[in-house]
């Protein structure tokens, strides 16, 4: 039984010792068809929006005489910079209690009032627009009104001077790939 057993085990071993040979041969003579590509590296660089405002007219001290009926001067002017993303460009107009007593003015074309403000107007600017500065004031001016009167000149050397001021901002246009910000949502964002 034993001699059974060992030559058994070794008819096996040797079937299995040739299945081995003979896939080895085979294997070895296959051809395999491979390839292999280059990598593709992606870097994800940062993007932004960059805004300027500036004025040129009253020098340093942007401080304007008043003369009833007169215009003046006043060119507040926000660009985006080129590179910026595409945006929603923002102005915000603060006017003093008593501005309204002394001085008018408009709001440039392009300016939309936002909803739900009183003193905030918006544009949409592209990073594709040939043009990327903006003029705030109408024509680039205020009036100061033609009924001011010297007492109320007077009135104002006390200090409370009427004062008119702007701040830019600028929100991302889009939400998502396919979305775009309105302007209010855009504004709601920068608050």
């Amino acid at each position: 039984m034993k001699t059974y057993k060992k030559a058994n085990t070794r008819s096996i071993s040797l079937m299995v010792a040739v299945v081995l040979f003979v896939c080895g041969i085979v294997g070895g003579t296959l051809a395999w068809l491979t390839d292999k590509t280059e990598s593709v590296d992606n870097t994800f660089t940062v993007s932004g929006i960059d805004i300027t405002l500036v004025e040129s007219a009253g020098g340093d001290e942007k401080e304007f005489q008043m003369i009833p009926g007169h215009t003046i001067e006043k060119d507040p002017k926000v660009t985006v910079v080129e590179g910026s993303e595409d945006c929603w460009l923002f102005v915000k107009v603060k006017e003093s209690a008593n501005l309204d007593d002394y001085i008018s003015y408009e709001i440039a074309e392009g300016w939309e009032p936002v909803a739900g403000t009183t003193d905030v107007y918006a544009r949409k600017v592209l990073k594709t627009d040939a043009v990327k500065a903006f003029s705030v004031l109408k024509d680039d001016k205020v009036t100061v009104n033609p009924g001011v009167t010297k007492q109320m000149m007077d009135a104002l050397k006390d200090g409370n001077l009427p004062e008119l001021s702007f701040t830019a901002y600028a929100c991302q246009y889009m939400k998502d790939n396919n979305n775009a910000f309105t302007a209010a949502e855009a504004w709601e964002k920068l608050q």
